[in-house]
């Protein structure tokens, strides 16, 4: 455990956190905390931050709904920014994806991040419908016609397995993987929910 009192705050009070999620260790958002939100947090379990704009404390979901609860928290080597591991309960950014890096400004995304980056669409198509979305009108249409569409799919993917058509399998499983990816966002359910449950699997 580290003494609190020999982290390094700046002339203004406040220390960098770099928060990530627990489970899937996306970055999610960096933010600041004062002493006593950093005490708030370690108190009530909650991540609290300090707001440089609106020079006030604030508890992250309060309005949202989207809590992070505080799983692990660490400090770095000159012990001036933190690093606060959470359970990030819905979406970590205001625009509706799941992280605030969701923009690219060099390089490519790894192939890990495809089904991330595609969750972070449809929630974005979900919390801020676009007319014509494909995606808004099966959210819009209901459980019942989610499925109907994955069972669809399911039989596309069997059929071109059965002719053996490889290229058409690729796009035949892209089509279920999106819709399922459709059906986890109705539900609620994120692939990280999924792969921590395959995790537990391969275990036994």
């Amino acid at each position: 455990m580290i003494d609190l009192s020999s982290i390094k705050f700046d002339e203004k009070g406040l220390v960098p956190v770099v928060v990530q999620d627990f489970h899937s260790k996306q970055v999610l958002m960096v933010a600041y905390m004062n002493s006593e939100s950093l005490n708030l947090t370690l108190q009530t379990g909650y991540m609290y931050y300090f707001s440089r704009s609106r020079n006030q404390i604030w508890k992250k979901g309060e309005t949202s709904g989207n809590y992070q609860i505080l799983k692990c928290l660490k400090v770095d080597c000159d012990k001036d920014a933190l690093l606060a591991q959470v359970e990030q309960i819905g979406n970590a950014c205001h625009t509706g994806n799941k992280s605030c890096f969701f923009t690219t400004l060099y390089g490519e995304e790894s192939k890990d991040d495809v089904l991330k980056r595609l969750m972070e669409i449809i929630e974005d198509r979900k919390n801020n419908p676009k007319e014509g979305s494909y995606t808004v009108y099966l959210l819009k249409s209901g459980l019942d016609k989610i499925l109907k569409k994955i069972g669809e799919e399911s039989s596309e993917v069997i059929i071109a397995a059965k002719n053996e058509e490889k290229d058409q399998v690729v796009w035949e499983v892209s089509d279920l993987v999106y819709h399922l990816s459709v059906l986890l966002s109705y539900l609620q359910i994120t692939w990280d929910d999924i792969f921590e449950h395959l995790k537990s699997r391969m275990k036994e």
